[in-house]
């Protein structure tokens, strides 16, 4: 009986890593305005779309900025060579006016929107955030949902005091550019790895050019009247 329930124990984690894992783009496959596309060896981001805004739009269609693996399953619109960045968004590009600067952060659609003052949305993008388990930590570590400030920034020099762990020294150390903490130690900033589905300690990332735009365009810190630029995580 005490093997069962081990194993059970390991069959739900697997099937949760496996879900997790499951790539943005593929769920996209059976959308008619799609066509799913098999990465094939020697396929690269720019090799299959030339057109650097074009290629801009596919990856975060598909929520990730890694190098292109074959077997891989990327989604690609039929009518691209149409549709801009505000086309393909998964937030309506008017909302009502939340009287302020806001970033909302949707987990499960994998993406973050800035709307200004008057609820008209700037720009959009793919986020990573955190993971159900992590097995370095042997602990969950999901992003917290609700309603937060940012608190404080960095430019990109930015780094984790936490993560990596590690069994003797100092932790810590692994690169957060343009991090913007809301709550904590949980921030959002940029990132190379933005792979398709969750999995960070915590954090938010964000394509490494967002994190750049969201710190020095968007973000208000505390102070001189300001409250701190509001961001609002769901767990939908």
């Amino acid at each position: 009986m005490k093997y069962l329930s081990i194993f059970i124990v390991l069959l739900v984690f697997c099937t949760q890593t496996v879900a997790e894992r499951y790539l943005y783009g593929e769920e996209l496959c059976a959308d008619q305005e799609y066509l799913c596309h098999k990465v094939q060896r020697g396929d690269s981001w720019e090799n299959l779309f030339p057109n650097m805004e074009k290629r801009d739009i596919v990856r975060r269609i598909n929520r990730t900025n890694m190098r292109l693996r074959s077997g891989m399953i990327i989604a690609i619109p039929k009518q691209l060579h149409q549709l801009t960045i505000y086309d393909v968004a998964p937030f309506p590009r008017y909302i009502q006016a939340p009287g302020e600067k806001t970033i909302y952060i949707s987990q499960t659609k994998l993406a973050w929107a800035a709307y200004n003052p008057d609820g008209e949305l700037i720009w959009w993008g793919p986020i990573s955030s955190g993971q159900d388990w992590c097995g370095d930590i042997s602990d969950t570590c999901n992003t917290p949902a609700g309603s937060f400030r940012v608190i404080r920034k960095q430019a990109i020099e930015c780094i984790s005091t936490v993560f990596p762990r590690r069994r003797f020294g100092r932790d810590g150390g692994a690169p957060m550019p343009y991090c913007m903490h809301f709550f904590r130690g949980f921030a959002l900033h940029g990132s190379h790895e933005v792979p398709g589905y969750r999995a960070s300690h915590g954090c938010v990332r964000l394509f490494y050019e967002d994190a750049k735009w969201l710190n020095t365009q968007f973000i208000d810190l505390p102070g001189k009247g300001k409250t701190g630029t509001r961001v609002i995580i769901s767990d939908t």
